[in-house]
């Protein structure tokens, strides 16, 4: 059987536009990394094709842990990766530089702020664009009010934007206005998993609870040497994001990009 003719190239075919496509790095906890954060709902529908997403976000990682257990030399390889028009690096902590984080927390005054600026100056040097963005809130509320038990994480954040004149996504303050609008019942389908009933109960008080004591299965504590710091799981709790909180959080990310940082408006979607 005769094999089909090659197909020929016109000779008038104008030659194609090169593309021009740039990358958008995610560095933080696990309030943007996947399962449990904003990020991957961040990459997967808020961003043109022209713009490759990266999540390099880990659960349980705190300014200080991200740089030492060598996360941020993986942030640093994809920062100078050739190819690329412009790299955005956004940078989410907060959550594990709070005191009681072993082997995670940091000196608010000083370490965690001086932490921001060795990664904005880094990723400056690597010819890519930092942008901040303050933590994520919590949802646990006291007699019908949120709990801001990372507000002056927040302020820290801010903060450091100023002085080093850096582009802010101020998720914190959003979400909190967000959330204190939901209320306590409301915000828990925010969440990974169903709140129990007893949780719900107390929440239409308009005081969240935590879960119940641990089962015979193991406490924290044993769960703790079994599970690698950040193990990717479902439960409910007042901090991690359920699909519906994911879609929630990225979409207002990607808001407030689009005005905090103007050169990214051609590649972000509603």
């Amino acid at each position: 059987m005769a094999l089909p003719a090659l197909a020929q190239t016109p000779a008038d075919r104008p030659a194609p536009t090169p593309i021009r496509a740039s990358k958008v790095i995610l560095v933080g906890d696990s309030t943007t990394a996947v399962q449990g954060g904003w990020g991957p709902r961040f990459c997967a529908d808020h961003l043109v094709s022209f713009a490759a997403c990266i999540n390099l976000a880990r659960g349980g990682r705190s300014t200080y842990n991200y740089r030492a257990e060598g996360s941020w030399a993986v942030v640093d390889a994809e920062m100078r990766t050739p190819g690329y028009v412009a790299t955005w690096v956004l940078i989410q902590f907060g959550h594990n530089d709070q005191p009681g984080k072993p082997g995670r927390s940091t000196d608010l005054q000083r370490e965690f702020p001086d932490n921001l600026r060795r990664y904005v100056a880094e990723v400056r040097t690597a010819g890519a664009i930092p942008v901040l963005v303050t933590p994520l809130t919590r949802r646990q509320f006291a007699d019908g009010k949120l709990i801001d038990d990372l507000g002056p994480w927040a302020d820290a954040v801010r903060g450091v934007a100023r002085e080093l004149d850096v582009p802010l996504v101020d998720l914190h303050a959003r979400s909190r206005q967000l959330v204190q609008a939901m209320g306590p019942v409301l915000a828990m389908q925010l969440a990974q998993s169903p709140a129990s009933q007893e949780q719900v109960a107390a929440a239409l008080n308009g005081t969240t609870v935590d879960a119940a004591p641990a089962s015979a299965a193991g406490s924290a504590a044993q769960r703790a040497v079994l599970e690698p710091m950040g193990q990717a799981k479902r439960a409910f709790d007042y901090t991690h994001l359920g699909d519906k909180g994911a879609d929630v959080f990225a979409t207002i990310v990607a808001e407030e990009l689009a005005r905090s940082v103007p050169a990214l408006r051609p590649l972000l979607l509603p």
